[in-house]
């Protein structure tokens, strides 16, 4: 997988995001330092509310902070144009949402084929990866069901095809067992895990689900907005 460079795939300073204001105001974030080094398979937890999809979304720069700096591979998104974050987004970042975020009307296929579209890359290039994700991903013959057609789980390997397709050096997932069974959420996490280990994508997970925290080797801790536990296993 492609890498930014030598620098922390993700490093956060400080970083605080307050929603309203006076007596009204609610402190998301409140003062939050994290670094993960590249190939991590790291697990955000904690209560409803303690900042994990907050934290998420700042870092995958869908979110501003209220002050504090967030780094991806050296770059400083606060020094990003909004191009320029949409580019990282694009190039360097993949997504995998909780309630999945296909194009209902697209193949298996087309979903995971999209952002190598939106990149310009090649139609031959394109097949080639495209089906060889999938395939790495367990959908290999279903590449041609759209999402109607398709369970939960194999829904969700669909988005995980597609945050992955394009070799980002960062995944990062939102509850992405949370509308799962536990069985076909096991499974959707030792894959995640799988292809951490052979392509060294480094994930980074927001979930209450203990099936991702038995397989994280870095457990993160939020409660009210700050760091209460950090651990490696």
């Amino acid at each position: 997988m492609s890498e930014l460079n030598n620098q922390p795939a993700v490093a956060v300073r400080d970083l605080k995001r307050v929603y309203g204001d006076g007596e009204h105001c609610v402190n998301a974030l409140d003062g939050v330092d994290l670094t993960i080094d590249s190939g991590e398979f790291t697990t955000l937890m904690g209560p409803s509310g303690s900042g994990k999809t907050t934290l998420l979304n700042l870092i995958g720069a869908l979110d501003s902070p209220t002050s504090g700096e967030v780094e991806i591979g050296g770059q400083t998104l606060s020094t990003l144009s909004s191009s320029e974050r949409a580019g990282l987004r694009l190039n360097r970042i993949g997504f995998v949402f909780q309630a999945y975020n296909l194009i209902p009307v697209l193949s298996a296929y087309e979903n995971a084929e999209f952002v190598l579209m939106m990149r310009g890359v090649s139609a031959t290039e394109r097949k080639q990866r495209v089906m060889s994700t999938l395939s790495a991903v367990g959908l290999e013959g279903m590449e041609h069901r759209r999402p109607n057609e398709l369970s939960g789980g194999q829904q969700q390997r669909v988005a995980v095809a597609r945050a992955i397709v394009g070799e980002p050096a960062l995944v990062l997932a939102d509850e992405p067992t949370a509308n799962l069974d536990s069985t076909t959420g096991r499974e959707l996490v030792e894959l995640m895990r799988q292809l951490n280990q052979d392509q060294g994508i480094t994930f980074l997970f927001s979930t209450h689900d203990p099936t991702v925290m038995e397989h994280a080797r870095r457990i993160v801790r939020l409660v009210d907005g700050r760091i209460e536990e950090d651990g490696r296993r």
